[in-house]
């Protein structure tokens, strides 16, 4: 599975718009008039994972917003104050405050990584705001809680950056060479996809961003219990730890080379979905799913959005 770019430019973020504690730098395509489809990114990547999925849908006729997360892109918190929370409450929280910030009601909600998880939030407590989900590796939310308990050694050696990044040394070194942390992630995550240094260098000028390491390494440092929640985010957090359920009809997608994640036939989670849900394993694709088989993410989406 190689990369395939040349007939798709570069996502370049064409809005900006103030929503909650942030100034969200997003790309839309598409016609206003179309079911609204958020594609939500993960770490580390940027808003190009999709860079073939975009035009493909806004082809069938959705409207397309593709955001940046917060501490990626030119998306920007609007006070020096705010913390830099990485905390899976802060990035769904983000979505909501994003869709009201756009006037939009509802959305297809889309994602993988940070953003399968942030989708993932948004659909379980905020149903009303989401007519469809589609999550490659199923159920997102985060279960803080059991996080001591240790995984198999097969899946624990994939997660290595998750406990680097607990030391100061793994902060510095987020900050010196978060590019190649990067590449090493992506050859790691995905065995079968030959990605190129320009793709690269698209994804890696979004971690340039200002507060990139301090919401990453907050994010990992909460996710295993090692660091506090943020005040504003409690009730919220709160809410997540009791693992909601998700009844909006769903699509889950698992690549079958996922290198960090490894694909399942969906019935460990199942009892986390208690409205319609597909479960569906694509052939040589990774964790960066929506790039590597974006034909199969692009059909998943419109089988729920061209539905409105």
């Amino acid at each position: 599975m190689t990369t395939a770019h040349a007939a798709n430019p570069p996502l370049v973020a064409n809005q900006q718009i103030k929503a909650g504690v942030l100034s969200i730098g997003y790309y839309e395509t598409g016609p206003s008039n179309g079911p609204v489809v958020l594609l939500l990114h993960g770490f580390p990547y940027s808003i190009d994972s999709y860079v073939d999925v975009a035009p493909m849908l806004a082809a069938r006729g959705a409207r397309v917003i593709v955001p940046y997360l917060r501490g990626h892109g030119s998306t920007r918190f609007l006070d020096s104050a705010t913390p830099r929370a990485g905390q899976q409450a802060a990035i769904g929280v983000d979505v909501v405050d994003f869709m009201d910030a756009l006037k939009i009601e509802r959305a297809v909600l889309a994602g993988y990584d940070w953003g399968g998880r942030a989708a993932c939030v948004v659909a379980a407590l905020w149903p009303e705001r989401c007519s469809g989900l589609v999550s490659v590796n199923s159920y997102l939310i985060q279960d803080i809680a059991n996080a001591g308990k240790p995984l198999s050694p097969a899946v624990e050696s994939g997660l290595w950056y998750q406990y680097y990044f607990q030391t100061e040394r793994g902060r510095a070194g987020l900050i010196a060479n978060r590019r190649e942390i990067a590449k090493t992630l992506w050859t790691r995550n995905s065995p079968n996809w030959h990605f190129d240094a320009a793709t690269l260098a698209r994804h890696a000028a979004a971690f340039d961003n200002s507060d990139y390491v301090d919401v990453v390494i907050h994010s990992y440092r909460h996710r295993l219990g090692l660091a506090p929640g943020y005040a504003q985010y409690e009730a919220v957090e709160k809410r997540l730890a009791a693992l909601p359920a998700i009844a909006v009809p769903t699509i889950t997608l698992d690549g079958a080379a996922d290198g960090v994640v490894p694909a399942t036939d969906g019935t460990a989670s199942a009892k986390k979905f208690t409205g319609p849900r597909s479960h569906r394993i694509v052939a040589g694709a990774g964790h960066n799913l929506p790039e590597e088989a974006p034909n199969e993410f692009a059909a998943a989406v419109w089988e729920l959005a061209g539905q409105r």
